[in-house]
């Protein structure tokens, strides 16, 4: 076991590189990024750093030279053979070679391209622009590159044994909510909290805890280099950048209708079981279930991401039931927000009614939250999405409006054709 203390009171980053790894990324990436290559290669997209807690002042806390060290550092990464060996050769939910051999050609000599950083305000902006396929693959680095520098920021002055205390005290709290989860029946959970981890360090402990304490109802991790090196199962399907991006490339209003669907048939002829999941929030989940059509109701299950999750799961068990289908036989993963007290409520909810799966994030993987001084631990909301696709902005509605982003007047246009109306706020957790 790493004694994550001492390596962290060492700060002696090229041991410890953020980001060691290509495919210390999340599963859905990959997966997508394949999709991405066979059905729209050569799409030219921007990614922005978002933070949404902007009371956390990133460029105050995290030195730049630091920030473009650790970028540059993950800008010199390619496949590893044994983790193309990996990917090529591993089973993924039940499927031999998920990954076709055209992919991994490409997969295996691409390098990330060139970032943009500049200060603004207390916050950096942080861009990476080129195509679809290769771009889309810095958000987990990114995001995972300043959430620990800012941790990193924070644990700078502090001693040896306050760090040990600390860790001490953080693996205790995680193992008091291993503790509650044990007692839930029929449970079905998987690490989510690459992207907005503590550190790698931290999530691979997390992630081992999860297996020792939970057994057979923890079923696996989102972070593919963890998977590999723990041997357990990659988890993921896909995520809104799909259909942002897709909706963005639409020329007409019809187009932008249908985008969202043309997105899940590419997806169909990919895919089947586990992995034909329906992410239904980008432009609000009531609409794009009504207007669905008939084929994706057989699809296995749906995530809730935003929103009401008792609503949410309720509106689909409901759209089910109208569509012909037996609810009872569908997987419904929660994935936004949970902590232990959630997933024990919604649980006791679902289970018998629905196939009930969490994917469980940041409160998994960075909650220290009430451990040191003035909180400055505690987890925020930092996101890195698509901003434009070929010159084009991107809009995400969701179904919490604290989620939404875009021009107001694409904003204004996305509701009109989505049919979006009043929606309820909630609040950001993380």
């Amino acid at each position: 076991m790493v004694d994550i203390a001492t390596r962290v009171w060492n700060h002696k980053w090229k041991i410890d590189p953020i980001v060691r790894s290509l495919i210390d990324t999340d599963f859905y990436k990959l997966l997508m990024c394949q999709s991405i290559f066979r059905n729209k290669p050569n799409t030219q997209v921007i990614f922005s750093l978002i933070n949404r807690s902007i009371n956390v002042r990133l460029a105050d806390l995290v030195d730049e030279g630091e920030l473009r060290e650790q970028l540059d550092h993950v800008r010199s990464l390619s496949l590893a053979c044994g983790e193309s060996t990996w990917m090529r050769g591993n089973t993924f939910y039940g499927k031999r070679q998920m990954f076709t051999p055209e992919f991994m050609d490409w997969f295996e000599t691409m390098r990330l391209p060139p970032y943009h950083l500049e200060k603004r305000d207390g916050q950096y902006e942080l861009t990476f622009e080129g195509s679809w396929p290769e771009v889309m693959l810095w958000e987990i680095p990114a995001l995972s590159v300043l959430m620990e520098l800012r941790g990193r920021a924070v644990l700078g002055d502090m001693g040896r044994f306050e760090l040990q205390i600390l860790y001490a005290r953080g693996m205790a709290k995680l193992w008091e909510k291993i503790e509650h989860l044990r007692k839930i029946d029929n449970l079905r959970l998987a690490d989510f909290g690459t992207r907005r981890r503590h550190s790698f360090l931290w999530q691979d402990w997390a992630v081992q805890a999860m297996t020792g304490g939970l057994g057979e109802k923890f079923v696996g991790t989102s972070n593919c280099l963890i998977a590999k090196n723990r041997d357990l199962a990659a988890i993921g399907t896909n995520a809104h950048e799909l259909p942002m991006i897709y909706s963005a490339l639409a020329q007409t209003d019809e187009a932008l209708r249908q985008a969202p669907y043309d997105v899940l048939s590419d997806w169909h002829e990919e895919h089947d079981g586990n992995l034909r999941i329906i992410l239904p929030d980008t432009y609000g989940t009531e609409g794009f279930l009504n207007n669905a059509p008939d084929w994706l109701a057989k699809w296995t299950g749906i995530r809730i991401d935003s929103g009401d999750p008792i609503q949410g799961a309720e509106n689909a068990i409901k759209w089910w039931k109208i569509r012909g289908e037996d609810p009872t036989q569908k997987l419904v993963i929660f994935s936004d927000g949970l902590d232990v007290a959630k997933i024990s409520e919604l649980q006791s909810l679902f289970h018998g009614r629905v196939r009930v799966s969490f994917g469980w994030g940041t409160l998994l993987t960075n909650d220290f939250r009430g451990l040191v001084p003035n909180d400055a631990l505690e987890p925020f909301s930092l996101v890195c999405k698509a901003i434009s696709a070929d010159g084009r902005p991107t809009v995400k509605l969701s179904d919490n409006p604290n989620k939404a982003m875009g021009p107001a007047d694409e904003t204004a246009r996305y509701k009109r054709v989505f049919n979006v109306g009043q929606q309820s706020v909630q609040r950001i957790i993380v």
